[in-house]
């Protein structure tokens, strides 16, 4: 759904140091998506436009904030950008 470099490089990052959390992070964000928008694959959640952003800025958002993470505003802004995908119900 979005790669390692991808990632690396929206986050200008230029060392392979990290590269183990970074996809981790990524993995943590698919899933976290999935469950926002309440669908069961990746798949699911590729066909819909705004999700490769969401995973995105999850991702970002644990590697820039991982002292201070603030879940229930990440989440407020995950739902906002996955509303269009979000099932009523699993």
């Amino acid at each position: 759904m979005i790669s390692l470099d991808e990632v690396k490089t929206y986050l200008r990052v230029d060392f392979d140091d990290e590269d183990k959390m970074i996809n981790s992070l990524i993995l943590s964000s698919i899933n976290h998506c999935k469950d926002i928008a309440r669908v069961e694959s990746e798949e699911e959640l590729e066909e819909y436009p705004n999700s490769k952003i969401a995973v995105l800025y999850m991702t970002t958002y644990l590697y820039e904030h991982r002292e201070e993470t603030d879940y229930e505003d990440l989440n407020l802004t995950l739902r906002a950008l996955l509303i269009g995908l979000r099932k009523s119900e699993f």
